[in-house]
């Protein structure tokens, strides 16, 4: 059987817009009304997953989406960088930001690397074949770019060049441990 995952991106929250390392601080009033414009048209599952972060849960509570947080498909553990701006880092920290861009293996801020969020996120989604069906998950914007990765075998490398807007839905359809990934689909009012 086949198992669907649609990765939701959360709305839009301050610490996007000031470019800082996710503080899991409160979604902007923006994205609030954007996630509020958007409720009710989810695509139906069997299943729902939700990242612990507040972006997340407000981004599910909004759109109308139920569901428990689960610490898995959590975004990318940012260490001591974690609630700083990228331009403070940089100024503080150049060369472990330049690092950090182009080292897949780099945790030099005290927290996850990407490929360990890529392997965390790739037994994430094996752990969701087990059961076929329609998940449902609003997921960190790195949850969805590694799980794109994960989902085409592709260097680690890549992540950088995915972007995923708020509010889209990344769709990854498969079984056996073989996926097909469909990009970006836009929530909107019907």
């Amino acid at each position: 059987m086949t198992t669907r995952v649609m990765l939701v991106s959360p709305a839009a929250g301050d610490a996007q817009r000031e470019v800082r390392f996710d503080d899991d601080g409160p979604l902007s009033e923006a994205g609030l009304r954007r996630a509020r414009a958007v409720a009710g048209n989810l695509p139906s599952a069997d299943r729902v997953a939700v990242s612990p972060s507040v972006r997340c849960r407000r981004t599910a509570a909004e759109i109308g989406l139920p569901g428990e947080s689960e610490p898995a498909p959590s975004g990318c553990a940012m260490g001591r960088w974690r609630g700083r701006t990228l331009a403070e880092v940089a100024g503080a920290e150049g060369e472990g930001v330049s690092a950090w861009l182009s080292d897949p293996d780099f945790a030099g801020h005290g927290g996850e690397s990407l490929r360990e969020l890529c392997e965390r996120t790739g037994e994430w989604l094996a752990g969701l074949v087990a059961t076929p069906g329609r998940v449902l998950a609003v997921v960190e914007v790195d949850v969805v770019r590694a799980a794109a990765v994960c989902a085409l075998r592709g260097p680690v490398e890549v992540f950088w060049r995915l972007d995923v807007p708020p509010l889209t839905v990344t769709e990854l359809s498969g079984r056996g441990g073989r996926w097909n990934l469909g990009l970006g689909r836009a929530l909107r009012r019907d």
